[in-house]
């Protein structure tokens, strides 16, 4: 080589490496857009800047993570939820009549059970964050309806289980109570099914059973459509808050006669697990088959549309049209 070549060589500037960006977990997982656009999910996840520039976010969990970022969100959401709500009922109905509390009458009464779920939605919603759906499938079937909410997210916002995790905690204390291994439904006097699931009152035809939860999940929907319309005041960060007082009330005003089910989430799954750990076929013909497909699957969520309704025939002033899609011309 050549002094000239010699020369030329040691004279290149020196390329700096250490300033190179390292490829991100989206680098990685070039299709994560694709993934989360088929689901129904924005192509960017909802995440701190600084994410992706973590080492470990190149491991597989970590990318699975960041493409269902929001269902798992709300799967964690409406786990929370039911802890707290099912809890609720379990430390209320379990303790009845105990001694050792300091009323000498158990540890709790029904507004606890108020307290407990309006308490657990509130967190959840605070694990779950703003994702359209608040931890309900019938509010993010309105949502789809009428916020356009992408009809897609409907199936992966549908189910989440925490029902079984507090049948696990207080198993004993419904052995005491029931018997070992017996389980029993209401009306039975010495009834846990209501620990997981809700049922009617005994006395109720079918008519007031429709016409109770039709008050309630209408309320439901329409305030909450009320508290996330910033022109009509709003909720704002308080939301979860609001929320809050919004299931307590409702429990408190009308939850005694059905259970105001008003959601799937925290009523199918529950019912579906107590089924397995052996309350028997009774979880579904109980109050002359209450849970059915016409009454409980498909009831919250029309009664969800009627609150719609009402938001949009009564306060909406966006000047959206009725239904999400706009007929085109």
């Amino acid at each position: 080589m050549s002094e000239i070549d010699q020369q030329s060589r040691w004279n290149m500037p020196i390329t700096e490496t250490s300033n190179q960006k390292k490829p991100s977990a989206i680098d990685v997982i070039p299709k994560h857009e694709s993934v989360r656009s088929r689901l129904g999910l924005k192509q960017t996840p909802p995440v701190d800047q600084t994410h992706h520039e973590q080492e470990h976010q190149q491991l597989l969990w970590s990318r699975v993570r960041l493409v269902l970022r929001e269902p798992l969100a709300e799967f964690m959401g409406t786990f929370i939820m039911v802890l707290f709500g099912d809890g609720s009922v379990a430390q209320v109905l379990l303790s009845v009549g105990e001694a050792s509390a300091p009323g000498k009458n158990g540890y709790g009464n029904y507004q606890s059970i108020s307290w407990g779920w309006g308490i657990g939605v509130m967190l959840g919603v605070y694990v779950a964050g703003d994702s359209g759906a608040y931890l309900n499938p019938a509010i993010t079937f309105a949502n789809c309806l009428y916020r356009k909410l992408p009809w897609r997210r409907f199936p992966i916002y549908f189910l989440a289980q925490g029902a079984g995790v507090v049948y696990a905690n207080y198993i004993s204390a419904i052995d005491d109570i029931e018997g070992v291994g017996l389980r029993t439904v209401p009306p039975s006097p010495t009834a846990t099914a209501g620990i997981f699931c809700t049922y009617p009152q005994p006395f109720l035809p079918r008519a007031n059973m429709f016409f109770s939860e039709f008050i309630a999940s209408t309320i439901l929907m329409f305030v909450i459509f009320a508290l996330k319309d910033d022109s009509n005041l709003g909720a704002g960060n308080l939301f979860p808050l609001t929320l809050f007082f919004l299931i307590f009330g409702l429990g408190a005003c009308f939850g005694w006669e059905t259970g105001y089910a008003l959601n799937l989430a925290r009523d199918f799954g529950p019912r579906v697990m107590s089924y397995a750990v052996g309350y028997g076929h009774e979880v579904w013909s109980a109050g002359g088959y209450y849970f059915s497909v016409g009454r409980s699957v498909l009831r919250p969520l029309s009664l969800s549309v009627k609150g719609g309704i009402l938001t949009f025939l009564g306060i909406d002033t966006h000047g959206r049209t009725f239904l999400r899609y706009e007929r085109k011309t």
